[in-house]
């Protein structure tokens, strides 16, 4: 079945802290999904993996420097929106340098993951959070 959507790659990261938050950020106004809150992240380009994409998007983003060897995968999500599909795989990182600061107008915040369904998210987000709760 052909739905003529196009396939989105997209990586995200689950970021958490030594108290067992996870950073969140808020897509700014003026992008699409503007006010959801999301895990930070970034379009997987070409020539790119999934985990190069989240090591130069985050640094871009946020200012923290993370490694490859540090990031661990933990689940994807999979949801057809009105115009593409998305395609993201989720990443965990425990060990970054640096504190994330908001360099693309975002918001910025750290949330444990049983309170996360308090900040409204993208509907491809949302299946991700039991697996973060069940992890931490």
């Amino acid at each position: 079945m052909d739905t003529g959507k196009k396939l989105l790659l997209v990586a995200a990261v689950a970021l958490v802290d030594s108290d067992g938050r996870v950073l969140l950020a808020q897509r700014p106004e003026g992008k699409t999904l503007a006010g959801l809150w999301e895990f930070p992240g970034g379009k997987v380009e070409p020539g790119e993996t999934p985990e190069e994409t989240l090591v130069r998007e985050i640094e871009e983003e946020i200012g923290v420097e993370m490694k490859i060897a540090c990031l661990a995968p933990l689940t994807f999500a999979s949801h057809s929106y009105e115009t593409f599909h998305l395609l993201m795989p989720l990443y965990v990182c425990r060990r970054f340098w640096g504190i994330p600061q908001p360099r693309e107008g975002q918001t910025l915040k750290w949330v444990r993951p049983r309170d996360m369904r308090d900040y409204p998210m993208p509907p491809a987000d949302l299946p991700l959070i039991p697996y973060l709760i069940d992890l931490l």
